[in-house]
C-alpha cells in the first residue's frame, strides 16, 4: 500500500510535533513546514519526517511542499492572546494571511482535506456555559479574532473551491513538550515552571477564572479522527476540550506552593467546552483525566 502524503504546518511546535509523531506511526509520508518562530528542534523532530524551513506566508516556497498531499494539518500560528494585543499587525499577518496562503496551496495542490487548528478564544465571554459551536463568536483579542477569521476562510474554501476543511477549536492544550516560556504558555505551564524554580505561583486577577484544560493526547486523537470522518469536510467548527473546567485558584492548589497576585489581564472569565458535536461528528471524547495529566506534567519538570 502506497504511503499517503501529509503536511503539518507548525510541525516543530508543541501540538504539531505530536501530530507528526501520530502520522509517522500511521505510516504516512509526513512533511513538516515550520520557520521555527514558535517551533524548536531540540525534542520535536521526528527522524522519519521531512522538514522544510519555510514561512507559511511565502506561497512560492510553500506550494511545492503541499502539492500532492492527501491531508494538511494547519497548526502554524503565533498563538498568545497577550502577544497578539501587543503585536496585532505581526499576528494578523501570520494567523490570517498565513492561513489563506496554506488554504490556497492546499487547493492548488490537490489536497483532499485540511484540518485547521482553531481556538476557543473565538468565543470570548459568553453569558452561558458550556460553550457550544452554535454560539455567536465574540473574540476579545486580536488572536481570537484572527483564529475565527481562519475558520471563516476554511468554510469559504470549502464552499467556493471544494477543498474539504474542518476546524477544531482547541481548549487550553497541555502535555509533554509543552514549553512554559513558549507561545502556548498557559497558566498551568507557568505554575509548574515557577514551582520548579522555587518561586511563588503568579495569579493574574483574583483566581476565579476557569479554564477547560485539554491533554495533548486527546487533541492528537481528534485530529486523526477528523482526517478520516465522513461526517465533516465543509468547514465545521468542532470543540475539542475536556468538557470540565477548573479555577486558577484550584489549579494552583493542585500544583502546590505559595501564590502572588498581579493585575487582571484582558481574557475571558470562563471556558468550558460542549463536546457533543465532537462525539457526533468525529466519534471523539476525551480520555485523559486532568489530575493524571497534571501529574505527568509535574514529573516531566522533575516535581513530585
Amino acid at each position: 500500500m502506497a504511503k499517503e502524503k501529509a503536511v503539518v504546518t507548525g510541525g516543530a511546535g508543541f501540538i504539531g510535533s505530536h501530530i507528526v509523531d501520530a502520522l509517522v506511526k500511521r505510516g504516512d509520508d509526513v512533511h513538516v513546514v515550520d520557520n521555527y518562530a514558535a517551533g524548536r528542534r531540540e525534542d520535536r523532530i521526528n527522524p522519519k519526517a521531512t522538514y522544510h524551513e519555510i514561512d507559511i506566508r511565502d506561497y512560492d516556497s510553500l506550494a511545492p511542499v503541499v502539492a500532492g498531499a492527501m491531508y494538511v494539518f494547519h497548526e502554524a500560528a503565533l498563538p498568545r492572546v497577550q502577544f497578539s494585543i501587543e503585536h496585532p499587525l505581526e499576528t494578523f499577518s501570520v494567523n490570517v494571511q498565513g492561513t489563506v496562503s496554506v488554504l490556497r496551496a492546499a487547493h492548488q495542490g490537490g489536497v483532499k482535506r485540511l484540518i485547521y487548528a482553531a481556538s476557543s478564544s473565538a468565543y470570548g465571554d459568553q453569558e452561558k456555559l458550556p460553550l457550544s459551536e452554535d454560539m455567536s463568536p465574540q473574540p476579545q483579542s486580536p488572536y481570537g479574532l484572527q483564529k475565527y477569521m481562519g475558520e471563516l476562510a476554511c468554510k469559504l474554501w470549502s464552499e467556493v473551491y471544494g477543498l474539504e476543511t474542518v476546524c477544531l477549536r482547541y481548549f487550553n492544550v497541555y502535555g509533554p513538550r509543552f514549553d512554559p516560556d513558549g507561545p502556548y504558555a498557559l497558566v498551568m505551564g507557568r505554575f509548574i515552571q515557577q514551582k520548579s524554580q522555587g518561586k511563588p505561583l503568579t495569579i493574574w486577577g483574583d483566581g476565579t477564572h476557569t479554564r477547560d484544560y485539554t491533554n495533548i493526547k486527546d487533541v492528537v486523537r481528534a485530529n486523526i479522527l477528523a482526517l478520516a470522518s465522513t461526517k465533516v469536510g465543509k468547514g465545521e467548527a468542532i470543540n475539542i476540550g475536556a468538557g470540565n473546567n477548573i479555577s486558577v485558584n484550584d489549579l494552583a492548589a493542585l500544583i502546590g506552593g505559595p501564590v502572588v497576585h498581579e493585575p487582571e489581564r484582558a481574557e475571558p472569565a470562563h471556558t468550558l467546552a460542549d463536546i457533543r458535536k465532537a462525539r457526533e461528528l468525529l466519534g471523539w471524547e476525551p480520555r485523559v483525566v486532568r489530575e493524571e495529566g497534571i501529574a505527568e506534567m509535574k514529573v516531566s519538570f522533575g516535581l513530585s
